[in-house]
């Protein structure tokens, strides 16, 4: 019975391991393409040059 429920368990996991890959990779592909926007989006400052569209 135990190795079962650790069969068991193990399959959990891992599914939820891939469940939350799935999910970031979603989330890096929509933070890049944010990323990529306004890096071409970005306005021109007073002297004509293209500024920083972030903050850091």
């Amino acid at each position: 019975m135990v190795p079962l429920l650790l069969v068991l368990l193990l399959a959990l996991i891992l599914f939820g391991v891939g469940f939350a890959v799935k999910v970031l990779w979603w989330v890096a592909i929509v933070v890049l393409v944010l990323w990529l926007l306004g890096f071409v989006m970005r306005s021109t400052n007073a002297g004509g040059g293209r500024g920083r569209w972030y903050r850091w």
